[in-house]
């Protein structure tokens, strides 16, 4: 992300704003930090998991959440929806390396007010902060239409060719994605505080879904989904 790319002016620092960062990879954390405080906004705090995030968002006095749907160690969509539980008004921005058409319609409607992909450029970036912060949604072309021919016609999420990931419910997808960052079962249970069986459970609605045949298949596809996220 190159700070040089998006030029600040007086006029954009009109509308700071006092943004909350939820990442667990620190240096993306302080990438994001120092370009909106070139833009003059206020980064107000960091939390690399939702625990750290939840105890912390009472005293922050945030504007805006920024936050990435993949978190090592628990669900970026149970977080949305936690955040927005115990703070309603508080708008949510969800990030991520994944596909949009797999993940931005989950995060909106775990309460989000819009979706971006990492890969954006940093001025995207920031005229969506600015528009967050408006309370405007932020989602790409693709997903708004995508949502319009659903509230027309009724449209599936995923049409012929989509991945088999896209079948995944919410809860599979959460425990597919940990898997893929190399959780075992047990691990996975109490990241999501579920029991081992129910996790068991998921695992193998999991394999049916993607015609994986066992567990050793399922784990090798988690982490390829999880190192490939490109070529979902």
């Amino acid at each position: 992300m190159t700070l040089s790319r998006v030029v600040s002016t007086s006029a954009d620092r009109s509308d700071a704003g006092r943004i909350f960062i939820v990442d667990d990879h620190p240096v993306f954390r302080f990438g994001i930090i120092a370009l909106l405080r070139a833009q003059g906004f206020d980064p107000c705090g960091e939390a690399e998991d939702s625990r750290s995030a939840l105890s912390q968002l009472g005293e922050a006095k945030a504007d805006l959440v920024m936050m990435d749907i993949s978190l090592s160690g628990g669900s970026g969509l149970a977080l949305i929806k936690q955040i927005k539980l115990s703070w309603p008004n508080l708008p949510v921005l969800a990030l991520s390396i994944h596909d949009e058409m797999l993940f931005a319609e989950r995060a909106l409607r775990a309460g989000a007010i819009g979706y971006l992909s990492k890969s954006v450029e940093p001025s995207y970036l920031i005229d969506s902060v600015r528009r967050a912060l408006r309370g405007e949604l932020v989602v790409s072309t693709a997903i708004s239409d995508l949502l319009l021919r659903r509230m027309i016609k009724g449209a599936p999420s995923s049409g012929a060719g989509a991945s088999p990931v896209t079948l995944l419910s919410n809860r599979e997808l959460e425990i597919f994605e940990l898997m893929g960052r190399g959780l075992g079962t047990r691990e996975v249970a109490e990241a999501l505080h579920i029991s081992v069986k129910t996790v068991e459970t998921h695992q193998g609605n999991i394999r049916n879904k993607l015609g994986v045949r066992n567990a050793t298949e399922l784990m090798r596809a988690a982490v390829s989904w999880v190192a490939n996220p490109d070529e979902e």
